[in-house]
């Protein structure tokens, strides 16, 4: 019989800035997170296809966040001061933990994501208001945990 499949409830994800869990950001609609790699190729004389290799440029992703009270502002003011180097030192860690249904669990680790647009979306009249957070960042890490 085959392991059941991880669904989105077997996810945690959390969000420190300066070691700081942001509990305004625990609403999470969806999230996605991909490794980032380019495929090179090259041709020699000789032989009848290319050579392939790949080179690893980082990560990059996106979540959605609803929310229910004021404080999320205050991790996108976080990002706006450090983008204006008001802030310069601040450190943010993103941290997804898989919890598979057969007990095996892994950790996404995203250390110091920088983030783009943050826009802040109402939809219509009755669907939760809720803000898009794209960020790319040097290294992902993938751990057993």
């Amino acid at each position: 019989m085959a392991d059941q499949r991880i669904k989105g409830q077997e996810t945690e994800i959390h969000l420190t800035v300066n070691g700081a869990p942001q509990p305004a950001l625990t609403d999470i609609k969806d999230f996605e997170v991909a490794p980032m790699l380019e495929i090179k190729r090259e041709g020699y004389l000789g032989e009848k296809t290319d050579r392939r290799d790949e080179v690893f440029t980082g990560v990059r992703g996106k979540m959605t966040i609803h929310f229910d009270n004021s404080a999320v502002f205050d991790f996108i003011q976080s990002i706006i001061d450090r983008a204006q180097r008001r802030e310069p030192g601040t450190k943010v860690v993103l941290k997804s933990a898989l919890n598979f249904p057969n007990g095996q669990r892994r950790l996404i680790i995203v250390n110091n994501p920088f983030f783009g647009e943050m826009p802040i979306n109402f939809p219509s009249r009755t669907e939760y208001g809720a803000i898009t957070l794209d960020f790319e960042s040097e290294n992902v890490t993938l751990l057993a945990a």
